[in-house]
């Protein structure tokens, strides 16, 4: 979290330090329209690098994944940079538009408009773009607002976590239109002197990238180096746990670590979804296993819908949830469907056994917490003879019998906590209560307590 974090700030203050460079007399404005004319280019260059940042993240690059610590993390930044370009965008749209409100209002005095002309000793080259950009204005102004009322209305259905997946999926697109609409709007309208300065070179160089990546995202290439087809080979409904145990073959699969996910796609118009592996990579039998709990009108109906022999899309693997920090003592937290990454580990540790090769430290010893509301017992059956034959030793916390894992639960099962690294996988507020409970009690959460954010969106 600290990595996207620092990265977050770091873009803003990039930009915003560099805007200063370009414009050290800003805070000298002592009109309103003085202010509107800096604070409209602010307002405009921060939304525009927020959401170009934004376009790139979307395309799940591979590269600065580790040091963001995974795709989950990177997107989460993405959800970040997208609600800052809605508020500079709601900012901009605002200097922009509020003092002329105010002059129809009788409340302003419209200054008299600057003459034309591009500065004394300026280049001609200069004053025949700015020329050709004055010409262009009306359509870029025009654009600008349009495609800024689309990202506003797209941002925020993003933003619905009860707005429909498939829907989300296919609107969501959309903002690469918009955005393209709104590079034309801020080429034709920063200001000329920006483009000679930092701030315009940082500007073009987010502008010509963000474009590129709105282009694949337009033409549906996101991830396309990363797909391989796929077969149902097995199917397993565990009915009291509403939850369906896929388990395919995948020839072509490069290989994954145990903790990864993939985007599976079992009906092109319901589009991706995220799906954590819950099997470790066999060579020697190229398959892959995926536990997937009934969470919406999508995932509660596959059990009925997926058949032996379909076909499926795989891209992956991504994300750093993989237990490799090297630590002697472990305890993992699996809250609900949130147990899979570890029963991919289980699996992993119980093929590595013997083998020599493994990433797991010498005499590592851990202790794997199951919080579960429903009861499968077969599925606890298999899950208990993993822990066994990975020698991880097992504690099962069902609701209903034993009430809701806490902390202090943990602390009393696991004497030497403080050792330990913590791994949590499930609800967003679950974590969030055990990390604070655990920060409460010293334990250094942002070192060693690893959290995977799997929301997408």
């Amino acid at each position: 979290m600290q990595n996207i974090q620092r990265a977050f700030w770091a873009s803003l203050i990039a930009l915003t330090l560099l805007w200063v460079v370009a414009e050290p007399h800003f805070h000298e404005a002592t009109t309103v329209f003085a202010w509107r004319a800096t604070m409209s280019q602010y307002t405009g260059l921060i939304a525009m690098g927020s959401m170009s940042v934004a376009m790139l993240l979307a395309l799940r690059p591979r590269r600065p994944e580790r040091w963001l610590g995974g795709l989950d993390k990177m997107y989460r930044l993405h959800k970040w940079l997208g609600i800052n370009a809605l508020i500079f965008s709601i900012l901009h749209w605002l200097w922009v538009n509020a003092p002329k409100w105010a002059v129809g209002w009788g409340l302003l005095e419209r200054p008299a408009r600057a003459g034309a002309g591009g500065g004394q000793g300026q280049a001609r080259f200069d004053s025949t773009l700015e020329a050709w950009l004055r010409t262009q204005r009306h359509l870029a102004e025009g654009m600008g607002e349009w495609a800024f009322y689309a990202a506003v209305v797209l941002i925020a259905l993003a933003l619905i976590r009860y707005f429909p997946y498939h829907w989300f999926y296919k609107s969501h697109r959309l903002l690469a239109i918009a955005y393209l609409a709104l590079v034309f709007h801020s080429v034709v309208l920063m200001k000329l002197a920006y483009w000679r300065a930092p701030i315009g070179w940082l500007t073009a160089v987010l502008l010509v990238a963000g474009t590129a990546a709105a282009v694949v995202v337009l033409l549906r290439r996101v991830g396309a180096g990363q797909k391989v087809r796929a077969r149902i080979a097995a199917l397993r409904y565990y009915a009291d746990v509403d939850a369906l145990e896929i388990t395919a073959d995948i020839p072509d699969w490069p290989g994954h670590k145990p903790g990864q996910f993939v985007f599976a796609t079992f009906d092109r118009s319901e589009g991706a979804h995220p799906y954590t592996i819950a099997s470790a990579w066999n060579p020697e039998r190229p398959q892959l296993k995926g536990i997937i709990k009934g969470l919406g009108d999508h995932t509660r109906r596959l059990h009925e819908q997926l058949r032996v022999g379909q076909s499926l899309q795989v891209e992956g693997p991504y994300g750093c949830f993989t237990f490799d920090d090297g630590s002697e003592r472990q305890i993992w937290v699996g809250a609900g469907i949130g147990i899979t990454p570890f029963i991919s580990r289980l699996d992993y540790m119980s093929l590595q056994a013997g083998g020599g090769n493994s990433s797991q430290p010498p005499g590592q010893r851990i202790d794997l917490f199951h919080s579960t509301a429903g009861v499968d017992h077969d599925a606890l059956a298999h899950l208990a003879a993993d822990a066994s034959a990975a020698d991880v030793r097992l504690h099962v916390f069902i609701d209903a019998q034993h009430g809701r894992l806490t902390g202090q639960h943990v602390r009393d099962e696991v004497p030497d906590w403080r050792e330990a690294s913590i791994w949590f996988c499930g609800p967003a507020g679950f974590a969030d209560a055990l990390r604070r409970d655990f920060a409460a009690h010293g334990f250094p959460v942002q070192r060693r307590f690893h959290h995977e954010l799997f929301q997408m969106r």
